[in-house]
Order: C-alpha cells, then structure tokens, then sequence
C-alpha cells in the first residue's frame, strides 16, 4: 500500500532504485543534494541540478516544468553519502510565480521502477518561500528510509543550499537559475510511469530526451497501477503501457515556433517519443491523461487546505474570549473566509490554466488520431481502409473529469487486448443506470458492445480477427444486424444451451491446443484446421443458458484465453448471475468493466480520482458502422480469407 506522508513522517524504502515524480502547480525546478553522516553537502559536485543533472546513482531533469522525474539508484551512491534531499525551487526572471504560495500545492511520490507509488507528501502550508527541501532519504541503521520535509525557505535556492552547509551557495543557486532560464520548457506534468522494458516520456518543447534510466533494472511484472475508487464488480482496471525490448529511438517532434519566455508552448500533435507517429500519439494522450489528474489533484488539494486553514484560524480566534464580544468574532469570521476565498481563487487561476492548455492541446491532437484511436464522428473513418498492421491501442470511449466535462480524454487500451471486457447492463450500476428503462439498457449494452468489436475487426490486418456470439435467448438480434448483414460474424448467433456449448467447446480446444503447442516449442503441430487468430467471444445475456461446465468454461477463458489470442467481451448485469455465489467474483475482476450510459467508476493510476467514463456512439443518422464493416468485408474478400 502506498504511504501517504505528512510532514515529518517518515516510511521504509522496499528496494533502493527508485524514480521520485514531481507535479506541481507551474514550472519549478527540480534538483537534489547528497548528504554526509552529518546532512552536510561537502561540495557542488554533491548536488545534482538542471546544470549538472547526473551524479553517480542520482539523476534529474534538465529543465524547470511543472512534472518531472528524478531516478535513484542507493546502491550505487558513494559510501560517504547517507542523505539525498529533493528540493524544488521556482524559476527566476521568466515571468512566473515567485513564491509557492500562489500556487497549487506541489505533490512528490516516491515509486518503484514499475510506476507503484511507495510513498507520498503533499507539500501544503507553503506562503511566502521561493524554494523547498520536499523531502529525503537517508540511511539509518543499514536500512534506507524517506521522510517528508517541506522546509521552505523565503530567500531561496541560495538560502537553502546554505543551510545544507554548501560554501558559495549564492554563486551556485545563481549558475543554477541562469542555465534554467536559457532551457526554460514547457509546463507539462510528467508521463505515463516507465516500465523496465521501455521508456514512454512525453516530451517538453525542444528534443526529445529518453529521460532519467538506471543502469540494467531488474525484470518486473507489468504495472496494473489503478482500480475502481470504491469496491465495484469490474475490480482493478489495467492501465499498462507500452513495452518494448529497446527505448524508443529520439525522433523529435513536428517542428514549432519556440515558446515565449513564461509563455505555454504552442501544441503538437504527436508531442512525445516512440517509434511510429501512432506510438508518440499513444504516448501524448496518456501525457494528457496525467497531466488532466495531476492539475484537477493540485486544485482539490488547494481548495482542502483553503478550507482547513480557515476552520483552524476560526478556531484560533473564537477560543479567545474577547473574541466573543462585540463584533470581533464577526470581523474573525469574515476575514478567514477572505482568506479562504482568495486561496481557492489563485487555485482556480491556476487550474483554469492548465485546463486551456490541455484544451488547446485535445483540438490539436483529435484531428490527428488514427481510426484505432479516433472517436466515431472522426472523418479519418469514411476513408478507413483495414490495415495490413495491428496498431498499438483501441479506443473504448472518453473520460472527463468535473471540473472541465467537456475536456475529454481518449480511454486506449493496448492490443492485443491484455483482459476481457464487461458491459455492465444492470440497472444498480449507476445513478445514470438506474434512471434508466432496463429494457434499453440491455439494449444500449449490446450496441456498445457490438461497437468495440466492430472496431476490433476494422484495425486488425485481414482474417487475423475473427469474432464469436452467444446469444442464447436471442434477444439482441436487432444490435446484432450490422455484424451479421456485413457477414463478418465466423458463424450464426449461437442460440441455446447446445449453442452456448458448442462455441464454448471451440474456443475451449483452440485455448488448449496452442498452449500445448506454446509450451512444447511445436507450433507447426498445430491442426490445419485450427484457426491461429485472434479471437473475440461475444456473450449476451449471461448466464441465461449457462450450465455450471459452460461457466467453468467461460471462465477458463477468462483466465488462460488472453495469452493465447481468445478474449472475452460480456454483456451481463451482475445481479443475474448472483445464484452462482461468489462463484463468479474471480471471472467479474478479471474483466474491465465499462457501461452503456455515462458512470463514473474508473479510478486513474497516479490520484486516484474518479473520471466519468463516456461509452463510444456514433453521430445520429451517421452509416459509419455500416461502412467500416464493409471495408473489412472487402478486405477479407481481397486477402482470400
């Protein structure tokens, strides 16, 4: 579980290579100093800053932004050093804030090199300072430790590196802010966490830089890092990202007018590193993603301390009884609300923003996406042709946050999709679900779903895709139309206990079989008949016409059928299933669930808020579905598939 700091408290480090993320409220600069037994910085070469980014085991960012990333390695730090502190300073002369005060409070998490947060702090209280010790590890009886600082001081970088006992700590500070201001970035929060086997940065304006890597990490299992905020039926939701053997090669950006002193920089689309122009937008739009959770965090976190720091001057003023006459406790009242008033004003000043950035950046970056990420009221669709490559992600809709609805974020999925999918058709969802006619539900679920895997069959090559239905009752003939009119179903609408055994038994065998094969080394074992492409499973209504071996069987799938290219896209409310018990609850938790109407259930990896999640529609009257299906039908045609 993930540590959440106060100041002074501190928590044992697990492991000694760690990345440390900072966000805060506008660009600050990032940097860190080495310590002896005694705290004491016995040199500049003890400190690691934008100047002079690298130190044996410690390196940070080269440039002030309002995200950043700092690695560590403890293992590798010299023997004489007990103590890394982080400190954060705001950059002088380009025009921004000048004192922590007026902005949003910084946030510091100390993660693992797979992204899981091991520790916290929230720096609030900060007024008059310019510069911050956030917090530090240190050594203590063999063991490493962090603990949460937040000294600020009010004359800056200087004054602090003088307290560390640094000599010529004015002349450094001064070094440090000059050779800030000839790199000043652009103010974006950090990128999705990197994983051992690659790095995803989302870049400032200027060269792409691969960013802070410790040397030879050890392997890790991929980052499942959120989950829903309160316990509901989809369980965890996986929000891994990219990985690949190699980092991504420096391909730079799309060539910009550089950004003003203390001005945004202007928005690219494709603003990020990676292979391809669809993995740099992949990358962008999980940027964004983060950057929408960390700004929306800072504003929520200023607004908390804003009303706390009135109640605690409320309290302070009324338990004085000369307070209590007169119109002094009035005066006391009116005058800390002022206060609280003019916090959460600056703090809104800030969001507003951020958010305007992040919106110019969405209009920017929505036009350019391909149809794998696009929504379906994008042109790119009505010139789509099926792809002779799998794209990266998928796209199963938008999320949102409340404090700007109409900025929306793009929800991808990597592919070959990594768990099955739930569309939750029941009424208890949801507030939104229950005002609802359960009728329409279930229908508005199926549409969704037959959605997804019509776009699924439309970015995958031809024949690579084949898609399976159980439909035991029936009853979603009429959302089942576009798939079965364009006949690119691999068989009719399983109806019917015998329906829903047989197609289970099919994919069953093929699960099997390849596992067989995967395991012995002996592909070329496999039947002729066997088809070695992906596959997605369709299931209405579940579990109307389940036996207890069609669940076991669906569950198997559930579990084993992503490793080997068989995947699972239900239709089902919850409650139906309830006779199976807890029975079921592992098959619910393996699967991602989403829902017909707009609900807010997903929870992102960084904050941990709680994003409304806008399911996929096409424009009224619009043939677009019809067209897609088409082109795949007139793909597979020409492929001889």
């Amino acid at each position: 579980m993930t540590a959440e700091l106060v100041r002074g408290q501190n928590h044992t480090l697990p492991q000694t290579r760690l990345e440390i993320r900072v966000s805060a409220g506008s660009p600050v600069v990032a940097g860190a100093t080495l310590g002896d037994e005694n705290g004491v910085v016995r040199g500049a070469e003890w400190i690691a800053h934008p100047g002079s980014p690298q130190l044996p085991g410690l390196e940070v960012s080269q440039q002030a932004a309002a995200g950043h990333r700092l690695a560590v390695d403890l293992e590798a730090l010299p023997e004489t050093v007990h103590r890394v502190t982080v400190l954060l300073a705001l950059p002088v002369g380009v025009g921004g804030p000048t004192r922590f005060g007026t902005t949003a409070a910084p946030f510091v998490a100390v993660t693992g090199l797979d992204g899981t947060e091991i520790a916290t702090f929230t720096l609030t209280g900060l007024d008059a300072e310019s510069a911050v010790s956030a917090l530090e590890l240190y050594r203590r009886q063999g063991a490493w430790k962090v603990r949460a600082v937040g000294q600020g001081y009010a004359a800056g970088l200087a004054e602090m590196l003088a307290d560390q006992g640094l000599a010529g700590a004015a002349e450094l500070a001064a070094s440090i802010q000059e050779s800030v201001a000839r790199s000043l970035a652009r103010s974006v929060a950090p990128p999705p966490p990197r994983t051992p086997e690659g790095d995803r940065v989302r870049q400032a304006s200027g060269p792409p830089d691969p960013g802070p890597a410790p040397a030879a990490p050890p392997a890790a299992t991929p980052v499942q890092p959120s989950a829903d905020p309160t316990p509901t039926p989809g369980g965890p939701i996986d929000y891994a990202h990219p990985r690949r053997q190699h980092a991504a090669p420096p391909t730079p950006p799309p060539t910009v007018p550089p950004a003003q002193p203390g001005q945004a920089a202007q928005p690219v689309a494709g603003d990020a590193t990676g292979w391809s122009m669809d993995e740099r937008l992949y990358n962008q739009i999980w940027g964004m993603f983060e950057d929408l959770a960390r700004a929306a965090a800072a504003y929520r976190s200023a607004v908390d301390f804003a009303e706390s720091r009135m109640d605690q001057e409320l309290d302070r003023s009324l338990s004085d009884p000369r307070n209590r006459i007169g119109g002094a406790g009035d005066r006391a009242r009116e005058e800390a609300r002022a206060k609280r008033d003019e916090l959460t004003a600056r703090a809104r000043e800030v969001l507003d923003r951020d958010l305007a950035q992040l919106a110019a950046e969405a209009a920017v970056v929505e036009p350019a996406l391909p149809a794998a990420y696009a929504g379906w009221d994008s042109p790119v669709w009505h010139a789509h042709r099926v792809p002779m490559e799998l794209p990266m992600a998928l796209r199963l809709g938008d999320l949102h946050l409340p404090e700007r609805t109409g900025l929306r974020i793009p929800l991808l999925v990597r592919l070959p999709l990594e768990r099955g999918i739930w569309v939750d058709s029941g009424r208890t969802a949801s507030e939104a679900a229950a005002l609802t006619d359960s009728d329409r539900l279930r229908r508005l679920a199926m549409e969704t779903a037959v959605l997804h895997a019509a776009r699924l069959l439309a970015v995958y090559p031809p024949g690579e895709f084949s898609v399976h239905v159980i439909d035991p009752a029936g009853s979603a003939a009429g959302p089942l139309a576009p798939l079965v009119d364009a006949g690119v179903l691999a068989g009719p609408p399983a109806a019917g206990p015998q329906g829903v055994a047989s197609v289970l038994a099919h994919l069953t065998r093929r699960v099997d079989l390849v596992q067989m094969a995967v395991r012995a080394g002996a592909a070329d074992a496999l039947p002729p008949d066997l088809d070695t492409g992906e596959q997605l499973l369709v299931v209405n209504d579940f579990p109307h016409g389940f036996d207890d071996r069609a669940v076991t069987q669906l569950r198997y799938l559930a579990d084993e059928g992503p490793a080997v290219g068989v995947h699972l896209l239900m239709v089902a409310d919850r409650e139906d299933a309830s006779a199976y018990g807890p029975v079921l609850d592992p098959l619910w938790r393996s699967l991602l669930r989403i829902t017909p109407v707009a609900d807010s259930h997903l929870a992102d990896p960084w904050v941990g808020h709680a994003w409304t999640y806008e399911p996929p529609v096409t424009p009224p009257g619009s043939r677009v579905l019809e067209q897609v299906l088409a082109a795949v039908t007139a793909a597979r045609r020409a492929a001889g598939r």
